[in-house]
């Protein structure tokens, strides 16, 4: 609509960790079965089938939402195009030298064993003993809890007291770090502790940079293999890693026979009755500790060295601060940009590698040669090779083994989804071909997105866009709101506060959302909570909303923060307005006629007053909405947008030309006037359409089909869609009138307010004087006198001056210091009958007021009275308070009247 060649490229990612784990699911629950009693080839295949009935379901709502996306250009990221992309990439990144293979170690699920991502961990912040509980357990485990016991130490030296939140590690300890001037352990400097269970000797080592001697006993058990700080500590001091735990999280031999087959959580409890019985158990004292879990799977995240595929991310992590900082991006909104220099600056290398079948195969094939000692998968690190295929692996091996009899095999892992997400900006473009969409569209301009996956995704496609491109992939990147529940929540379906945008387009019964709820992964219990949610937010269902009313909604919500409280009932809002939009085109339908024909040409300067100002707001309301847009304040171009059509054209103009629409055609004057009147209603209607459509698609394109067109305009474009969007017209400007229309409308409000103070029926059109103190407001208000007694129902409006007295009977408002309303009730209001029903009215509200203190003053009822009960009782309460009052100054403003009229 602003003449740009603009692409919104419509894509999917495969999901890798969340699609296996729903298809798992779903076939352990349907047919019982495992990933693993299917195999790989038939496992992928239910995954492909899965994809290919479900996973268009994204796409189908941005269609149902009216994105104005490229759809011949949708792609996949397992699509053969992209996948191509992916394989490029690895190989050009292991051929740089930044990706390489190492045991490290990772986050590791035990459920869905595989490692995970830093940035796919989620943290619980605990104080002190807290149960929990954990997939794969049945009874809830205990966190949260110091445990001390002491170590034996050879030579008859006595013992060495450590401390551990995780008891079970101590399995896996290989040394006990001192501080190097603890003079409490001076004596033990490379000496042996003797581990009770396996008889292990563990050097007494000297680690300045790990232990604080002020903390606890000075001791520090070390686990290499299972704890981030020991693993560094485990590589300074070279120590031996023993993993003791196995891939689903049970001891494995390396555990001792005693625990070997206890699940890790279960051992943790059986190791402490070990340590009691040897009487080496020395108490238990609340921790506070961060637990990390793994945001698919709810699992503790257990910390494992193994060997996996990683990226070196220094510099271009480096690289992607200095972008930001030197402005070739631009992060909006810019709060965010302090969270992505800290991430930038600390970020360690991308473990890249998943232990799943769904997904890119790791294009890496592990060579074993014929002369191996050791001939299982994966021993030897100097052993892979890289190729784009099978053929140019075998090619690799040649050259790296040459005159060696050898086989290949290809890494069963798959990569990180967000390592073939990272490649989109261009992949998308078909690259590494090097196509016209490339030259035309990359880099681009925009990406949109969460600010929850700022670092999954963002920061991936800078860091990759960069690398492999010599480009930043995107000038801006606008991170919106997260879409919460009404209450603050975020949407879970375990909750059952999860809102498809598809059912608040088409409603749903509350009964359907609960047949969504069963047809999803959720256990009895879950399944029972998440019903009671959705009776609890959505009694009654969700109304049908329309597309155009959850679009504007989010749109204005965009001014919460970083999250948005989605409240169904202000969508319902939107979509009644919706209904005032048709109202206004249906009445410039009926008034304009059948035979009308807007005007080639506008004389502004002749025009009313009133249409000068619907002309010089709409220039204001057209300013407004394309500056907030330009700098990404969406809430802010809603807000002009929505106040232009409410608050000057249905509100004000359409109804202060009801008189002229109506005058008699045989006056040549009302002729005349009714014509230029016409004219500039279809003005209003024709740019304020375009004006809204960007936020409202589907009713504003309706409406403007029906609006007349200009006899032989070739200008006019097939859609509103592809039509000029709305620019400030210069000549419309008028700012003196503007001033004047200010004080029009305040002289409005006043009268409405006398109207309602005194309880004024709509047909009942009182006279009004307005007293003026100055020649320029005199003027002001002579000249708008038609507008001001059609907006606020007179029958009649008189100017006064200061020397004029106001008739008797009159109820007085003051406007501003120069302007004063008088209102003419006598005759109109019988003062005294009114009086004599809001006495009756005040003692009704006096009495249930008091009946409801009453209830709630009994003894016991804080303690015994459902809290919803005294809810209710207390709104009540403020209900009948908010009556009464109003009753009261109404009964003062009928006094008053009934005194000044006597």
């Amino acid at each position: 609509m602003s003449g740009y060649n603009a692409l919104w490229v419509p894509g999917m990612d495969h999901a890798g960790i969340a699609t296996q784990v729903v298809v798992e699911k779903k076939l352990m629950r349907e047919r019982g079965l495992t990933r693993h009693d299917l195999g790989r080839e038939q496992f992928m295949a239910e995954v492909w089938k899965w994809k290919d009935e479900y996973g268009g379901k994204i796409l189908n709502q941005e269609r149902r939402l009216g994105a104005s996306l490229d759809w011949s250009r949708e792609c996949f990221t397992m699509d053969d195009k992209r996948s191509k992309a992916v394989t490029e990439a690895f190989v050009r990144l292991y051929k740089e030298g930044l990706i390489y293979r190492d045991h490290r170690l990772v986050n590791w699920d035990c459920i869905l064993r595989t490692a995970i991502s830093d940035i796919e961990v989620d943290y619980i912040d605990i104080k002190g003993r807290t149960l929990l509980k954990v997939p794969g357990y049945k009874s809830t485990v205990e966190f949260g809890v110091l445990t001390s016991f002491a170590y034996p130490l050879e030579e008859d030296l006595g013992e060495i007291v450590v401390a551990t939140t995780r008891p079970e590690t101590m399995l896996g300890d290989t040394a006990i770090a001192v501080h190097p001037a603890d003079q409490r352990y001076l004596h033990l400097h490379n000496k042996f502790a003797i581990h009770p269970f396996n008889r292990r000797k563990l050097p007494i080592i000297c680690d300045a940079e790990l232990v604080d001697p002020n903390f606890g006993t000075g001791a520090v058990k070390i686990t290499p293999a299972h704890d981030p700080n020991d693993f560094l500590v485990g590589k300074r001091h070279n120590l031996e890693f023993i993993n003791i735990f196995s891939d689903d999280g049970m001891i494995n031999s390396n555990g001792g026979k005693e625990f070997q087959g206890l699940k890790r959580f279960d051992a943790r409890a059986t190791v402490i009755e070990a340590l009691k019985s040897k009487g080496l158990y020395r108490g238990a004292e609340n921790n506070e500790m961060r637990l990390g879990t793994c945001s698919r799977s709810d699992d503790i995240v257990e910390p494992m060295v193994k060997p996996q595929w990683f990226v070196n991310c220094s510099d271009m992590g480096r690289e992607a601060c200095e972008v930001v900082e030197d402005g070739r991006l631009e992060i909006i909104p810019k709060q965010f940009e302090a969270d992505w220099f800290r991430w930038m600056r600390n970020i360690r290398d991308w473990c890249i590698s998943r232990q799943l079948w769904w997904g890119h195969r790791v294009p890496a094939w592990y060579v074993t040669l014929e002369d191996d000692d050791i001939k299982a998968f994966g021993v030897y690190v100097d052993h892979w090779v890289v190729g784009r295929n099978e053929v140019e692996a075998l090619t690799e091996a040649g050259t790296k083994f040459p005159g060696k009899k050898y086989h290949i095999e290809q890494d069963p892992d798959v990569l990180d989804t967000w390592f073939s997400s990272g490649l989109f900006p261009f992949s998308v473009m078909c690259w590494p071909e090097d196509t016209v969409d490339m030259k035309t569209f990359y880099p681009t301009s925009l990406l949109e997105t969460g600010h929850d996956i700022i670092f999954f995704w963002v920061a991936r496609m800078v860091m990759l866009g960069m690398k492999l491109t010599g480009e930043v992939p995107f000038k801006q990147v606008y991170l919106h709101p997260m879409v919460r529940d009404a209450h603050g929540r975020k949407m879970s379906k375990s909750l059952g506060n999860v809102i498809d945008p598809l059912e608040v387009i088409n409603g749903i019964t509350l009964e359907d959302l609960h047949k969504r709820l069963e047809q999803g992964n959720l256990d009895r219990n879950e399944l029972d909570l998440a019903k009671a949610g959705q009776k609890q937010d959505f009694p009654n269902g969700i109304a049908e909303c329309g597309t155009d009313a959850l679009r504007f909604s989010l749109v204005a919500y965009t001014a919460q923060s970083d999250k948005i409280n989605l409240d169904i009932q202000r969508v319902v809002g939107y979509r009644h307005w919706c209904n005032k939009l048709w109202n206004a085109i249906r009445f410039a339908m009926l008034n304009l006629g059948t035979d009308f024909l807007p005007s080639e040409n506008l004389d502004v300067q002749s025009l009313p007053c009133g249409c000068k100002w619907i002309l010089s707001v709409l220039n204001k309301a057209i300013s407004k909405t394309v500056t907030a847009m330009e700098v990404y304040d969406f809430s802010s171009a809603t807000s002009a947008v929505y106040s232009w059509w409410q608050y000057q054209l249905c509100d004000v103009f359409i109804e202060i030309i009801k008189p002229v629409m109506s005058a008699d055609d045989n006056n040549s004057t009302s002729a005349s006037v009714k014509r230029v009147t016409r004219d500039t209603l279809w003005i209003c209607l024709d740019n304020g359409l375009r004006l809204l459509h960007p936020f409202m698609p589907f009713v504003t394109e309706e409406l403007w089909q029906r609006l007349p067109q200009r006899l032989g305009d070739t200008s006019r474009k097939e859609s509103i869609m592809i039509s000029d969007y709305p620019t400030v017209v210069e000549e419309w400007t008028d700012d003196e009138i503007e001033s004047q229309m200010v004080l029009i409308e305040s002289s409005v409000r006043s009268i409405r307010s006398l109207r309602m103070a005194y309880l004024l029926l709509p047909k009942q059109r009182p006279e009004a004087f307005l007293l003026c103190k100055t020649d320029e407001v005199a003027t002001v208000v002579e000249n708008g006198a038609t507008e001001i007694c059609t907006l606020a129902s007179l029958a009649s409006l008189k100017v006064l001056r200061e020397s004029d007295v106001p008739p008797v009977g009159c109820a007085v408002n003051i406007v501003n210091e120069h302007l004063s309303v008088y209102l003419l009730l006598r005759g109109i209001v019988d003062a005294r009958l009114e009086l004599s029903k809001l006495e009756k009215k005040k003692e009704e509200l006096i009495r249930q007021q008091e009946a409801v203190t009453k209830k709630m003053n009994i003894p016991g009822y804080r303690d015994k009275v459902p809290a919803n009960i005294q809810e209710d009782n207390l709104s009540k309460l403020n209900k009948l308070m908010a009556e009464l009052s109003i009753v009261e100054e109404a009964n003062e403003n009928f006094e008053k009247l009934l005194a000044d009229s006597s």
